[in-house]
């Protein structure tokens, strides 16, 4: 990301200031500022060093004179059109002079330009001049978030679209469940589409691994199974709810990074019974590529989506995950991604992660034959046959 500085008029009681990009000579002054604005919850100077070099990130700074007097990080997820403002402090010597304003704005401009839709952040309930700041920008409040701090302090969640083009939607209310094993994404994101239609569902470990075991194909690739579309179904019209499959391409799907004859071959017979199952369960499998406009409806009338994603755009890796959608409007579809990414990242980073529509194309297009597959899931008194 290229380096930017916006220069700002004189204020008020204050000498002129810039705002620009992090440099690698401001560590030492960001550690102390740090120091002097927050007592807990602290950036390490190991963090501000990571944030400096990375480039997923906008990050800059406040200078009056030769003194750092304020900073903001933004950091991204690759693959989505979010950001989320990480940390912002303001030393107390300029507090109230409009700094923390203009410093925000010229965050959300580069984030923009980064091209980001959404900017989220956390603040503390008990931080009554930045809720007004913040939502005098147009953040709104969709959540929060218990204990969220050292301190033990509660942490409003707010959102705003930064581009003036996105619209901010009004998201569902979707539980988010956390996988706890690196191959079972597929059964944590059919709980939360279960847990969302059913109360009585209770989202655990025992449940997850439950429905692994009878969704897995038993080999992906060099380790553990990963779930297959109808395995996944099957599962779910034993729990007394619906489903509909969407797959485009005929079986096998998941044979092509398996080297080994042998577990090849066991991935081809567990497909193959698999689509027996669903067959007489009479489970509608549409052998052709889903619409985004069918999905949009399906959600419109309280059914449930989950789709295949190769994750490539979002770490670098090909490697299939599920997710489930939560949310299609006009311009972006909303995911919640039951992996939390990053060291950095927190639970609800992976929850109605806005991804643009077009980026959805490819980014729920999986290996070398592109495979694409969803399924809409209901209650019977919803069902979408």
């Amino acid at each position: 990301m290229g380096k930017t500085q916006v220069q700002h008029r004189p204020l008020e009681n204050s000498k002129a200031f810039t705002i620009r990009d992090t440099q690698e000579t401001d560590l030492a002054a960001l550690v102390a500022l740090e120091q002097r604005c927050f007592a807990t919850d602290r950036l390490s100077k190991r963090s501000f060093s990571y944030w400096i070099k990375s480039k997923h990130r906008v990050f800059m700074v406040v200078q009056q004179n030769d003194h750092i007097m304020g900073y903001g990080l933004v950091i991204m997820r690759k693959g989505t059109r979010l950001a989320r403002l990480y940390s912002i402090a303001i030393d107390k010597n300029v507090e109230g002079k409009g700094i923390g304003r203009q410093l925000m704005l010229a965050l959300e401009t580069q984030t923009v330009a980064a091209g980001k839709l959404f900017l989220r952040l956390e603040v503390e309930k008990t931080n009554a001049r930045a809720i007004g700041l913040y939502e005098s920008m147009g953040y709104v409040i969709f959540g929060d978030y218990a204990h969220y701090y050292e301190n033990n302090g509660d942490a409003f969640r707010m959102q705003k679209p930064i581009r003036q083009a996105a619209k901010h939607n009004q998201l569902p209310s979707y539980p988010w469940y956390a996988q706890t094993t690196d191959f079972t994404c597929g059964p944590s994101a059919l709980m939360m589409a279960m847990a969302s239609l059913s109360e009585n569902l209770i989202m655990e470990q025992s449940l997850e691994f439950d429905l692994w075991r009878e969704a897995t194909t038993i080999f992906m690739m060099a380790g553990h199974g990963g779930c297959h579309p109808l395995g996944l179904a099957i599962a779910a019209e034993k729990r007394g709810f619906k489903t509909n499959v969407y797959i485009n391409q005929p079986l096998p799907l998941f044979t092509s990074g398996v080297r080994q004859q042998v577990k090849k071959h066991t991935v081809e017979v567990i497909e193959q019974q698999f689509e027996l199952r669903a067959k007489q369960q009479n489970i509608p499998v549409v052998y052709a590529d889903f619409d985004l406009n069918a999905l949009k409806i399906a959600l419109k009338n309280g059914c449930k989506v989950l789709s295949l994603i190769s994750t490539y755009q979002m770490d670098g890796y090909k490697v299939p995950h599920w997710v489930a959608i939560t949310a299609i409007d006009d311009e972006c579809l909303y995911l919640h991604d039951p992996s939390v990414p990053e060291q950095h990242a927190a639970g609800f980073d992976c929850q109605h992660i806005p991804v643009a529509l077009d980026d959805f194309i490819k980014l729920s297009s999986y290996g070398k034959t592109k495979l694409r597959t969803a399924l809409v899931i209901s209650n019977a008194d919803i069902e979408e046959r």
